[in-house]
């Protein structure tokens, strides 16, 4: 079993070898072989120069993105070079816990699905960063349930793992946040079962460098309503 970790990375110095750290370690727990692919989505900050100062202590697999396209453009990138048999998708900043591996593989590895999610509401402890986030990515949740007959909880989650030939057959090609929705809806058209576990979260506000905003969630909802209906 190999698993591979896709960590999108868009002006993340203040954090970026915090999560790697936290990443690397939380791998060699999982005592499986591994691999880390960092996407640098066209950082104007130091990124590039920690990256290079610590790629050789973390092995990783880093490509770099001359100007900035997007976190699904920078999944989309990866996944043309992932090795494993599984695949993790780790934001850069510290709001998802690399702890929660373990149990995010599990149900994939003990064959009970392709894909998992870690989904902050059913952990019923966690903050939000804003009321408007925690609103709209509800919304955009129940809409999906309503309009693909589904029942999940956190769709918007950045946690997501996915059997790597179940991701390899979902054809990706928005190239922003929207990989959320893209991924979840192309995924249940598929088929495909979906199996939630519950996660801690530490949220970042618009201060701290979170990127996500209004205009986000007004795409992920056009891009919903195209999914259901005109493809």
């Amino acid at each position: 079993m190999k698993i591979s970790v896709i960590i999108p990375c868009y002006n993340e110095e203040k954090t970026l070898e915090i999560i790697l750290e936290q990443v690397h370690s939380s791998l060699l727990n999982l005592n499986y072989d591994y691999e880390i692919f960092i996407v640098d989505d066209g950082s104007t900050d130091k990124t590039k120069d920690i990256l290079e100062k610590i790629k050789d202590k973390y092995s990783l697999n880093i490509l770099i993105n001359n100007k900035k396209e997007g976190k699904g453009k920078a999944i989309q990138n990866a996944i043309k070079n992932i090795s494993g048999d599984i695949v993790i998708i780790q934001d850069a900043d510290l709001e998802y816990d690399p702890r929660d591996y373990d149990k995010l593989t599990q149900p994939i590895i003990n064959g009970e699905t392709n894909i998992v999610y870690g989904s902050r509401i059913l952990e019923g402890n966690n903050k939000s960063s804003n009321l408007w986030f925690y609103l709209g990515g509800i919304f955009i949740t129940k809409l999906i349930n309503i309009l693909f007959g589904c029942k999940l909880t956190d769709v918007t989650s950045g946690y997501k793992v996915f059997r790597t030939q179940s991701l390899e057959k979902i054809n990706l090609v928005y190239p922003d946040f929207r990989f959320c929705i893209e991924v979840t809806i192309k995924a249940l058209k598929n088929k495909e079962k979906i199996i939630e576990i519950p996660i801690s979260y530490q949220p970042r506000t618009k201060e701290e460098g979170k990127k996500i905003r209004f205009r986000d969630g007004i795409l992920d909802i056009i891009s919903i309503l195209k999914l259901r209906f005109y493809e």
